[in-house]
């Protein structure tokens, strides 16, 4: 438990706002939920481009939920799977319309039932825009915390659970931002740069195969 203490407090001092803090701007809950939404298998750097010429044409849920699907899709083609995120986006906007009064809701389970939402999505609007305490689990975080062997598992959703019985809960909102900066520098997918890793000490390095 310490050690994990030690790595949370080592690299949140190296992490800066990840993707979801630029594109949400001051938190929006409608703008993080879209452009979380888009960046689903997506590289951070084209859903940041993507959302923000999709939330300028489209700023609000009314706009977006009237929005000509064929428009979105012209918008949002460089990123893959577009097909379907034209439509869970414009659905969400529906959604949040009809449904849930025009706010994106506060809890976990109403907004798994909206369009494109996963537990990811849903983590990702509570914690950078509600300040709630969870963890938001992608690729970066799903990798980072089996290389350190503070896990071992074989699904984002099965590190989701494992985490939240070992980080302490102070730290999960912070975990998610502190580990893309983290994998996007450092703790690459091929080829980390182990040698300048401020946290290599405490690293398993489980499964790394080849390090710079």
């Amino acid at each position: 438990m310490r050690s994990i203490e030690k790595v949370i407090t080592i690299l949140s001092q190296e992490s800066h706002t990840t993707m979801l803090g630029r594109i949400g701007g001051k938190w929006d809950p409608f703008k993080v939920l879209i452009s979380t939404i888009l960046s689903a298998r997506a590289k951070d750097e084209v859903t940041e481009g993507v959302a923000r010429e999709l939330l300028k044409k489209f700023p609000d849920y009314t706009s977006l939920a009237n929005a000509n699907p064929f428009v979105v899709k012209k918008i949002i083609h460089r990123i893959g799977f577009f097909n379907a995120k034209t439509k869970n986006v414009i659905a969400a906007a529906k959604m949040i319309r009809d449904e849930f009064e025009g706010k994106v809701p506060e809890d976990r389970e109403l907004l798994m039932q909206i369009p494109g939402v996963g537990r990811k999505v849903a983590n990702c609007v509570l914690v950078y825009s509600f300040g709630q305490d969870a963890i938001p689990v992608d690729i970066h975080v799903h990798r980072i915390s089996n290389r350190l062997g503070w896990v071992k598992t074989t699904t984002p959703e099965k590190t989701e659970q494992a985490l939240l019985t070992i980080v302490p809960q102070q730290h999960w909102q912070m975990l998610n931002d502190t580990f893309v900066h983290h994998g996007k520098t450092i703790c690459l997918p091929l080829s980390p740069k182990c040698s300048s890793c401020p946290v290599y000490k405490y690293c398993m390095r489980r499964d790394v195969m080849k390090s710079r």
